[in-house]
């Protein structure tokens, strides 16, 4: 079996970063992740570190690694890595009295290199008949140079990225050399071979920008979206997740939806996040064997204390979103936007608007100025409209055109309510137009001076716009959320399936000939900060909350 020792050079006087091979990143000195790597992998016999300096070797000392003096003459700013790794190879050969066949440097600062990338570039150089085995990144890009002054690129023909040759980029995580190779003047051999790190892993920290970076990537989490839209039920659930979902970016994010559910697997599929697509609950167990998440995130209703039970026996944090169930008990931390005042037996129970979660659009949009006369009304039941309440609102909009012929009435539908099959038709002489699956929302939102809508979550995108709002509850379920009553700037009508098309009707005039009014609830929804909640979520879903 081959001899193989690994040096880590590690002098004390960085400037880039002060003190940087004992500075702490993720709670770890730097310099212990490439230990760690060395003493991790199978094949390394011996791990050294060279430094000249105390507290170095003492840190050295304390993850289990061999220490050499390194003399003040190969401590210099232009001192090379060839004479202080040749250096540290000839003491360990005396220290231990054999001759090593490889050498592997080993730089401190790539903290992000895994102990599998280590062994397979081992092995890899053990099979192969190269004399110098390289870490890179491959990096193919458009570059240009200049020559004799003059700007000159460096390929032939201009293509995109992905169809350009490799173009690798040395990181520093390790550079493997048979000992015969291993002098003061050089670590090549003859036959060079490179081994592609991936991406993540390939991060040379030289700055303050470089930590940053790192830290950020070490401290990545892996968090799924348990979720599901269905026509039945509608799809808040699936843009409540998709939202806090694009706020952790940062993070590896995993869907995990029914495939039962295809309104919301659909959705799903349009955000371009991984995702997993379920016939049942039991096979969750494989899910989180294989990506291994860090926190859970729940937004299916009333949780079982069971379920929760058996979730935080394999997940550190588990979050659950609008849930009254008895497994509230043993989450985390439970995020009920739509409830106030409701029981829950968590303790981190996170109640009411300031707890929004809003989408992009409606955090960049500004509400449009109040108007006396009612120009337009925007209507929308979700993305599925269990109810089909947009049916009685048309026969509203029919009749209201008899007696308000200028006022133009925008109907939008979601990607789960067939719309033309049920007879549901733009009639553009009645000023009664459908918007199926649209876009954006806010283009026709911001044009409401009323809107109409159910319970659900759409109520805080209508109260960010300012527009004065009638609701008509999908089901006994939305008629416990609380935000919409009239002290927030709603009119609501209760249960939709109980309310006739001429209480509707005689909602709407009334709004229509009361500007006070609709100036006055506008005025009402306004006063809540809507906008500024997602970081508040993010963190909660952390569990930074403090």
């Amino acid at each position: 079996m081959s001899k193989i020792l690994a040096v880590i050079p590690a002098r004390g006087g960085s400037k880039g970063i002060p003190r940087k091979n004992i500075r702490l990143m993720g709670g770890n000195p730097l310099i212990s992740y490439a230990i760690k790597n060395a003493k991790d992998c199978a094949l390394i016999t011996d791990c050294v570190v060279t430094t000249d300096d105390d507290e170095i070797a003492a840190v050295a000392g304390m993850y289990g690694c061999e220490m050499v003096p390194r003399g003040e003459e190969l401590s210099a700013d232009a001192v090379t890595l060839d004479p202080v790794v040749y250096d540290a190879l000839c003491q360990m050969e005396a220290r231990k009295g054999y001759q090593y066949d490889v050498v592997i440097t080993m730089q401190p600062t790539s903290p992000l290199m895994q102990s599998e990338t280590l062994q397979g570039a081992l092995e890899a150089f053990l099979k192969s008949q190269a004399d110098t085995m390289i870490s890179v990144v491959n990096h193919p890009h458009l570059s240009w140079s200049k020559v004799d002054g003059k700007i000159v690129p460096n390929y032939k023909e201009r293509l995109n990225r992905q169809q350009l040759p490799p173009d690798y980029m040395e990181t520093g995580a390790f550079f493997i050399t048979r000992r015969q190779f291993v002098t003061e003047k050089s670590r090549l051999g003859n036959v060079i071979t490179v081994y592609e790190v991936p991406e993540r892993e390939a991060t040379d920290i030289d700055s303050v920008e470089d930590w940053i970076v790192s830290e950020s990537i070490m401290n990545k989490k892996n968090i799924i979206f348990r979720c599901d839209g269905v026509k039945q039920l509608g799809m808040g659930h699936v843009y409540n997740c998709i939202t806090m979902a694009f706020s952790l970016i940062e993070h590896n994010v995993l869907f995990v939806t029914r495939k039962d559910c295809p309104e919301g697997l659909e959705k799903i599929k349009g955000t371009n996040f991984k995702y997993i697509a379920i016939d049942s609950a039991d096979e969750l167990e494989k899910i989180i064997a294989d990506f291994k998440p860090d926190i859970w995130v729940n937004d299916c209703l009333n949780t079982t204390a069971d379920y929760i039970k058996w979730l935080k026996d394999r997940v550190a944090r588990v979050v659950s979103i609008e849930d009254l169930g008895a497994g509230t008990q043993y989450a985390d931390a439970v995020i009920n936007a739509l409830y106030e005042n409701k029981k829950t037996l968590c303790e981190r129970t996170y109640e009411g608007a300031d707890y929004v979660c809003l989408r992009n659009e409606f955090q960049l949009e500004k509400p449009k100025d109040f108007s006396e006369q009612v120009k337009r009304i925007f209507i929308m039941f979700g993305g599925t409209d269990p109810s089909n309440l947009n049916q009685k609102l048309y026969q509203a909009a029919e009749q209201l055109h008899e007696l308000y012929p200028d006022i133009v009435f925008d109907f939008v539908t979601g990607l789960g309510y067939a719309a033309a099959q049920k007879g549901f038709v733009s009639q553009p002489d009645k000023q009664i137009f459908i918007h199926e699956n649209v876009l954006k929302v806010t283009d026709y939102m911001k044009l409401a001076d009323i809107a109409v809508t159910s319970q659900g979550r759409t109520v805080f995108e209508i109260a960010s716009m300012g527009a004065p709002a009638v609701i008509l509850a999908q089901n006994d379920r939305e008629m416990e959320h609380t935000f919409a009553t009239m002290k927030n700037g709603f009119l609501n009508l209760g249960l939709g399936s109980h309310v006739s098309v001429e209480a509707v009707v005689n909602t709407l005039r009334w709004l229509i000939e009361t500007p006070n009014i609709r100036e006055n609830m506008r005025d009402l929804m306004l006063k809540h900060d809507l906008k500024h909640s997602v970081n508040k979520i993010k963190h909660i879903i952390l569990g930074e909350e403090g």
